[in-house]
């Protein structure tokens, strides 16, 4: 699972990355624009239950 968490977490910053760039150039596609931040945003989703999978409970 810390595997695929990291895996997760490398595509998340590269999407990051490739957004930035598409940002820089005017004028970029808004269509592709939105389904890679969507990617992102689908990608921290899964990224935050497996984080909470593999943090213990804690009751305080």
């Amino acid at each position: 699972m810390k595997e695929k968490l990291a895996s997760l977490r490398s595509e998340h910053r590269d999407l990051d990355d490739v957004i930035a760039r598409l940002a820089e150039r005017a004028p970029y596609d808004q269509l592709q624009m939105q389904r890679l931040k969507k990617r992102k945003l689908m990608l921290k989703d899964q990224i935050m239950v497996l984080e909470s999978r593999l943090l213990p409970d804690i009751i305080a």
